[in-house]
């Protein structure tokens, strides 16, 4: 069926605000006509006059919400009115057909005058109980009694009519004052009635009635205004309402909450785009960052291949350069022993050429001691050389997690220690290669001295230089941990179930390792408490700060920590619980070592479940983007 463009909420009308009403009968006019449909199928159903939005198929519920929450919303008149139309539509010809209708299309009793006035809350009025005149004045049977004959139809409780002269004979029985109490009530006359014990049948036979039976009816306007005992109750504890006030007063009540809902539910969605326009700052935020972390990373790989390979060059020359000079110590002392020899041979001349060759004797000694005492300081500066050489090694290994700039200075300050030892070493075979005449040697020597002293000067710029760059990478890395620690503290709010990337707390015991060795202890309803116990108990043991089951051994030439075999408690722990336990205890105990050693609490980490690792910022990162998205589509 098609549809008017006078419908159209999103059209101008001339409707005023004086004249929704009006509108409003027009529109449900044309509802009951079948000029603008409704329902679409069994449990579909569609608002006539918001066809442009984007939400087009309904529940019964949802519709009857959102047609009442516009009905009474600051939208404009035409838009309230042809709402507010659809709502009483709804309400009056459709129903639910899973029974969710309001309270008063659902409970309101069927037929009868609607403008017929009752007393509220729903009241009897029981007449002509059973009364005996006793001690001087008039005594009846007591509320709970009667309250029990009249089980059937629900009251709540039943009040006897008492005066001056005792019990009147008159009872009030009140009914809950929802539609079933109305029902129950109504019931409760119907019945009367039907066995001609009804209002008219005590008005008929009040003079001539039959004693014993007791006579009542649903209170009215007329027992309202009665005088006497029993308008004086109804007067006291009720008033006059008609079932269409309760029902219009059930209905304003019902509206209002929906307007209430509706205007709580907008407010949440402006609240959800501001957080999600956050989120997106942040997100944007962190991808610069990793962009930049990315960038940093491919420069610092690339420089520090190149001074690896300067290293390998640096070393290899200084190796050479070392068997040179002991080829050329060699080669001198082969010579002094050919001149040695050559001297014992001339000795037995003459004295003359005996003192000679005494004297040039001594000074060959004296030159041979001085070699011997040049090869030795070589000897020692060829290992010092070896020992820096390996230094450098192990300190370049460790440099590898250091920035790139400290990388660079490192280096070059490692580079001028080999340099100035390597001075250090030639300036002592200067001296003693040399005696306190010879010229070039003591040149040799002050020049030795001067360069010596510029790369100490150099070193120690850089060692200034050096630390200066220390500072700066220490501020890095606790930018860097700053924000692991907010992503920790993100992830643990968001992070539902189990997942790739998310929160693992280091140094906290497997339960999984103490209840398979439970399984075979105890019974299977007791596992997982005793699991539990166990669990609990060795994670206290880990706290204690004197039991330290570690050793040091070398690995590779490193120090390293690992568990003690001869431990007693992990001794007992596996022999009593087996190797799953001891797994579990032994590898807590590594981790809290690792990451906590002074505390000895455990510290929540980024993880990668799927490889069982450290996580790094970018694979969170990227899981939070992933998990981001899918959150977005869904919504």
């Amino acid at each position: 069926m098609g549809y008017s463009s006078s419908t159209g909420e999103d059209s101008e009308s001339d409707v005023s605000d004086s004249e929704i009403e009006e509108y409003a009968e027009k529109t449900y006019t044309q509802l009951q006509e079948g000029k603008n449909k409704v329902k679409f199928g069994e449990q579909t159903y569609r608002c006539p006059f918001c066809l442009g939005k984007k939400k087009q198929a309904y529940t019964f519920k949802d519709l009857l919400q959102h047609a009442t929450g516009i009905s009474v919303s600051n939208r404009k008149p035409k838009a309230k009115a042809t709402h507010a139309a659809l709502a009483k539509y709804m309400k009056r010809e459709l129903g639910d057909p899973n029974g969710a209708v309001t309270a008063a299309t659902q409970q309101a009793p069927p037929g009868g005058d609607k403008d017929e006035k009752f007393v509220w809350p729903w009241k009897g009025v029981v007449v002509n109980v059973s009364t005996v005149f006793k001690d001087g004045r008039y005594i009846g049977e007591s509320g709970n009694r009667l309250k029990e004959q009249l089980a059937r139809f629900c009251p709540l409780r039943v009040i006897p009519l008492w005066n001056f002269k005792g019990h009147t004979g008159s009872c009030i029985v009140e009914f809950a004052k929802d539609w079933n109490g109305f029902k129950n009530a109504m019931l409760f006359e119907n019945f009367l009635e039907s066995e001609r014990l009804g209002k008219r049948d005590w008005s008929e036979r009040r003079h001539h009635h039959k004693s014993g039976d007791v006579y009542g009816w649903v209170a009215r306007e007329d027992d309202y205004n009665l005088s006497g005992p029993i308008g004086d109750h109804l007067r006291k504890n009720g008033d006059l309402k008609t079932v269409n006030d309760l029902t219009n007063e059930e209905s304003r009540k019902t509206d209002k909450l929906v307007a209430n809902l509706a205007n709580q539910i907008e407010v949440k969605n402006r609240h959800l785009l501001e957080l999600e326009k956050k989120y997106n700052q942040t997100t944007l935020s962190l991808n610069n960052m990793m962009e930049q972390r990315e960038e940093l990373f491919a420069t610092y790989n690339a420089e520090i291949r190149k001074m690896q390979q300067l290293a390998r060059d640096h070393s290899r020359r200084i190796i050479e350069e070392n068997m040179t000079l002991r080829n050329e110590l060699e080669h001198k002392r082969k010579e002094l022993d050919d001149s040695s020899q050559r001297l014992n041979k001339m000795a037995v001349q003459n004295d003359i050429d005996k003192r000679k060759l005494e004297e040039e004797r001594q000074r060959n000694a004296l030159k041979n001691d001085s070699l011997d005492m040049a090869e030795k300081e070589q000897k020692k500066a060829d290992e010092n050389v070896l020992r820096l050489v390996e230094e450098h090694k192990r300190e370049k290994e460790y440099a590898l997690s250091k920035i790139l700039q400290l990388e660079k200075q490192l280096d070059a300050k490692q580079k001028l220690e080999l340099e100035i030892q390597q001075l250090r070493g030639q300036l002592e075979v200067m001296k003693h290669m040399g005696g306190e005449d010879d010229s070039e040697v003591k040149t040799k020597i002050d020049a030795l001295n001067e360069e010596l002293n510029e790369k100490v000067e150099e070193m120690e710029d850089m060692e200034a230089l050096n630390q200066t760059l220390v500072v700066k990478e220490r501020k890095s890395n606790d930018e860097l941990q700053e924000a692991r620690k907010e992503l920790i503290s993100g992830l643990t709010e968001m992070m539902n179930g189990r997942s790739l990337i998310g929160i693992r707390r280091m140094g906290e015991i497997d339960e999984k390792g103490f209840q398979s060795a439970c399984r075979l202890k105890f019974p299977k309803s007791e596992v997982d408490v005793k699991a539990m116990e166990l669990c609990s108990k060795w994670q206290e043991e880990l706290k204690k700060p004197d039991w330290h089951p570690f050793q040091v051994i070398s690995v590779d030439g490193k120090a390293k920590e690992v568990i003690r075999e001869d431990d007693e408690k992990l001794a007992a722990l596996r022999a009593e619980l087996g190797q799953d336990a001891y797994n579990a205890v032994t590898t807590a105990l590594l981790e809290i070592n690792e990451y906590n050693p002074s505390g000895r609490y455990t510290i929540p980490e980024l993880w990668n479940f799927k490889e069982g690792r450290k996580a790094t910022l970018k694979e969170v990162i990227g899981y939070v983007l992933k998990q981001w998205k899918t959150l977005k589509r869904k919504r």
